[in-house]
This record gives C-alpha cells, structure tokens and sequence, in this order.
C-alpha cells in the first residue's frame, strides 16, 4: 500500500526520485557563481540582445540543502541561493513575477522569496510534508499538496495565511490551477487527480494511471496533462467533462511536465530514462528523445519557449534544453538534490 510508504518517502527527502516511486508503486518524483554555462549559444531568447526582458528568473527547490538556488535565464547563469526551509522540493512562480513559493516539506511550510532582492519574506505553516506550492491563475492563492496529510492548504497571498484546508485523494503530490480557481490536484497514492471547485471543494474525482506525479494545463484550461509514474503513461484529462480522453503511453518514468506557451508541445522528465521526451500533443507521439543528467525531476519553460529547464536530481545540475535544435545548451550546479523548478514569467 503507498501509504505504507510514508515514512520512507520522508526519509528520502521528500524526492520526486524514481527509486522511490517505483518502491512505492511496488508496494501497492549565497552567492557563489559555478562559472560560465557549457557552451551556450545565441537564441531569440537565450542570449544578449535576443529581445528576451533582462530579469526572467528560475528558481530550483535544492531538497538536500535546505535552499533554492536561482538563476538568469537569458544568460543561463546562477544569480545567487536563497536559504529556505528543510527539504524543499516545489517551486512555483506568481503571474506578476514578483514572488515564487517553496513548499519545504520536512518543515511544513511554504516560503514567499521576493524576487528583487532573493529574499524570504514569510513563512506560512501548512499541512505534513507540502510536496508543491502553486499559484492560482489570478495570483491570488497558493495551493500547497500536503502529501503527508491528504489535504491541499490554499494562502491567500495578501494576508500570508492560510485560509481553507481541503481534503483531496492519498498522498498528493501536485497541482495545476485553471481559470476560474479551480485546481486539479494529482493524488499518488488513490491513482486518481482530485478536482478543487473555485470554493476549495472537492467536486470529483478522476481515475488516472499509476503514481501520478506531475500535472500542468493549457494556458485556456481546456486540457489538463498527469504525468503517471508508475505506469509509464500521460493521462488527458478534458476539464468540460471532468474525463480522461486520452493515455499516451510515453517512457519509462515519466515525472516533471511542462508546456510549450501555443500548447502545441509537452515536455516530460522521463526520470528512469534520464531524458526529456519531446511530444505531440495533437497525437501524443513522441517526437524526440533529449539526453540530460541524471534522474530528472522538474520541468519549466522559458516565457517565449525558446528554452526548457531540466533539474537533474542524481546529478546535481539543471539542463537548458532548446526545443529548436532538441539539445542541452548549458548543464549548470544547482546543489544538492534539485527537484522542483519555476520560471518567472517576467
């Protein structure tokens, strides 16, 4: 039973890592520079003059050092580390830019990092063990899947509070908001994605395949994308029936999603593979295979899409992959154990 799995989910550090994945599945994802990025080539959005805005951020949940590192996306360089709680392993990043949000899940809190000067201005206590912080579209809330209480903590922004704790499926692990503030919310221990009303109720419940792990929507929510672990599956859900239209099987651990901005490609950490899977989402082929590092957890994209960000849990690193020529850019340090992944949208 996945439940019976906890403890060592906690011991793991909280970890997205395949290993751990498949033992659950079984049993029922300061400052220092590292130096330059590994020959980084000229793009529309990934060098200097390319039009890309001077600031575009990405933040790494760095789970085994307590901290999340950031860095320049247009320069593809690390900026500096922020000091958080223990075990972060979620990111997620406000529509405005201005704040990014941590779920540390052996604190039990979810940290506010102000972008401008990289620093930690709240600490919200939440549920056991938040696996990911979310914004909702309108940047009003944060929704926080407590994997270790069954539950989806939503703070409200302005007040730093939290304001509503609804109960969703067995061990939640992430979620994806639409318009409207309703939430989706992936559940990897009931195999099955909880769907969150804009009043924070849970209005249904929807079969997925096995351990499903990373969730991500269409910019119009009208396709909401389960990455399912377990099964080596994406599930389709269509949000105007609450059903699964479609299972492409992809893979071989699939874990981290992320969209390109016309909803015309999804790219997927296949973390027992240690690639990202490039893939169709008009048929669900899988296009191309790009090398990465080792264990691959979160996936973001850049604003204009020029550039998917990789974390590499067993590596240490994070890959620039470009889309355009479907290989890794730039490998850059991250820390210990880098999972969860946000870009600013500005």
């Amino acid at each position: 039973m996945l439940r019976a799995s906890v403890t060592g989910r906690f011991r793991f550090r909280a970890r997205l890592t395949l290993g751990a994945v498949l033992t659950a599945v079984a049993c029922t994802s300061a400052a220092a520079s590292p130096g330059p990025p590994v020959s980084p080539a000229a793009g529309p959005e990934g060098g200097p003059g390319g039009g890309f805005p001077m600031r575009i951020i990405a933040y790494v949940a760095s789970s085994g050092a307590g901290a999340a590192p950031s860095f320049d996306v247009r320069l593809e360089r690390r900026v500096t580390s922020t000091e958080v709680g223990n075990g972060p392993t979620g990111v997620g990043a406000a529509p405005d830019g201005a704040t990014v949000y941590v779920a540390n899940g052996q604190s039990n809190t979810v940290s506010f990092i102000e972008t401008t000067h990289h620093k930690v201005v709240a600490t919200v206590p939440v549920g056991s063990y938040p696996f990911s912080a979310t914004p909702s579209r309108d940047g009003q809330r944060v929704m926080a899947a407590n994997w270790g209480s069954d539950t989806v903590s939503v703070i409200d922004t302005a007040t730093r509070r939290v304001v509503a704790t609804a109960p969703v499926g067995e061990l939640p692990h992430s979620v994806t908001t639409l318009p409207g503030r309703v939430s989706y919310v992936s559940n990897s221990g009931s195999n099955d994605v909880t769907v969150l009303s804009k009043e924070d109720r849970a209005v249904a419940r929807i079969p997925v395949g096995d351990f499903p792990s990373g969730i991500t929507s269409t910019g119009k929510g009208d396709r909401v994308y389960v990455a399912n672990t377990g099964s080596g599956s994406i599930s389709v859900i269509d949000p105007a029936t609450r059903k699964v239209t479609a299972t492409w099987a992809v893979g071989k651990g699939p874990l981290g999603l992320g969209l390109s901005p016309d909803g015309l490609r999804l790219y997927v950490a296949d973390s027992a593979a240690d690639k990202v899977l490039i893939i169709d989402t008009s048929t669900g082929r899988v296009l191309h295979e790009v090398p990465v590092g080792k264990t691959p957890q979160g996936v973001a994209v850049s604003p204009g899409g020029s550039r998917v960000w990789v974390t590499n849990e067993g590596s240490d690193t994070v890959s620039v992959v470009s889309p355009e020529t479907r290989k890794v850019r730039a490998t850059l340090p991250t820390g210990n154990r880098p999972e969860g992944i946000a870009i600013t949208p500005r």
